[in-house]
């Protein structure tokens, strides 16, 4: 797999056709939540991406990538919260 298609979700499908059992698994329940996303208007980020190929692969488990996406998009709600509020206070 390359570079440009380990980030999308395409990528995945290497894992659901190529795969181990359990890799095809994952790759499939991983597609569907990413599926789901979008059908919503949500664009995919690379770093939920990537924390799906590690847990296809079996680098961690789901729950650790559940902490891992939930920090993370947590850490980008309070870096959005600051800056409009910095941007806010400019204005005044």
């Amino acid at each position: 797999m390359n570079d440009e298609q380990k980030y999308t979700i395409q990528g995945l499908e290497e894992y659901i056709r190529q795969g181990e059992p359990l890799q095809r698994e994952r790759g499939k329940a991983w597609k569907v939540a990413i599926g789901l996303q979008q059908v919503d208007g949500l664009q995919t980020s690379e770093y939920l991406l990537d924390t799906a190929r590690k847990h296809i692969e079996g680098d961690i488990s789901i729950e650790e990538a559940k902490v891992l996406i939930d920090s993370y998009y947590k850490s980008a709600d309070d870096r959005k919260f600051v800056e409009n509020d910095l941007y806010t206070s400019l204005k005044m």
